[in-house]
């Protein structure tokens, strides 16, 4: 974790070095390589229905994809707001098995900014580094033009440092199904996804992470390339876990849309905004997430 960014090119080098030998990555990227390497002696044939795809969509993954993510949100501290920016880096690869099965990897490293107020923090300043970065498989099938089944593993790593990260290694299955409505357009579908969140180990004097999160997405494919998402993320949240600051029952029900817009066959870009409607288990108070993807 650091203050701002480091003049000392040599020290940086070393710490970089120092950051890669820690043995949470080593673990991490070498989970990375086991979950990808059943298949990547197979045959990569991209699915037609990835044609026109922004590569927002879970169950029609494109062969690559690079996500460039900024997030600004704000949610209840100890004594006041706590405001975190984030900018994450993703990359997908899609793996088709067949015309109907395909297995997509994921990799997520936050970039974190945030102002908590701690013991080791008490004025409140921006803290920056690291935060806790994931892995993910997913096995998706289409049974046919309409319908499609998938679910997936997440293993996320405590590679943040307090406040930046939540010092637990967690586990998260998902499983969810797509429906396409071609009677809206072509790129319109249904398609919820549940995940469960849980933490497996870790640092015993953090908060034990336990929470369901749900999202009914429903995109509605707009001419000229436009598009609009309702919940289109899993912020729905009922916490069985350990309460957290501001936390009066279990749930969190936002309302959650994004619009975008396909620039070009390779480029897509969306903005989105997420609000509580009941806010019992206080996940955030404001969500604002700008997301660009080069897909390829």
């Amino acid at each position: 974790m650091i203050r701002g960014v480091p003049s000392n090119l040599n020290g940086d080098r070393m710490e970089m070095v120092a950051f890669v030998r820690r043995p949470g990555w080593g673990l991490l990227f070498g989970a990375l390589a086991v979950m990808a390497w059943p298949a990547m002696a197979c045959a990569q044939t991209p699915s037609a229905s990835t044609a026109d795809n922004t590569g927002l969509d879970f169950f029609r993954p494109p062969p690559n994809l690079f996500q460039l993510q900024y997030e600004y949100r704000t949610a209840p501290g100890s004594t006041r707001d706590v405001t975190t920016d984030t900018l994450n880096l993703r990359y997908d690869h899609a793996f088709y098995l067949s015309p109907t099965w395909t297995v997509v990897t994921r990799t997520d490293l936050p970039l974190l900014a945030r102002n908590t107020i701690n013991s080791s923090n008490p004025n409140g300043d921006y803290l920056y580094g690291i935060g806790d970065a994931d892995i993910q498989a997913a096995v998706i099938h289409d049974l046919d033009t309409r319908w499609a089944v998938g679910f997936g593993l997440r293993l996320i790593a405590p590679t943040g440092a307090d406040p930046l990260g939540s010092g637990k290694w967690r586990t998260m299955p998902i499983v969810g199904f797509r429906m396409a409505l071609p009677e809206i357009s072509k790129s319109s579908y249904f398609e919820p996804i549940f995940r469960y969140d849980v933490s497996v180990a870790g640092d015993p004097t953090r908060r034990n992470i336990s929470n369901l999160q749900f999202g009914p997405t429903l995109n509605i494919g707009l001419p000229e390339r436009w598009f609009v998402t309702f919940f289109p993320s899993q912020d729905i949240r009922y916490n069985f876990g350990d309460p957290i600051t501001g936390q009066t029952g279990r749930l969190f029900l936002p309302f959650d849309v994004r619009v975008g817009k396909k620039i070009s066959d390779q480029i897509a870009a969306s903005v989105e905004v997420g609000v509580p409607i009941v806010k019992d288990y206080p996940v955030y108070n404001f969500k604002g997430q700008f997301r660009l993807n080069v897909t390829w």
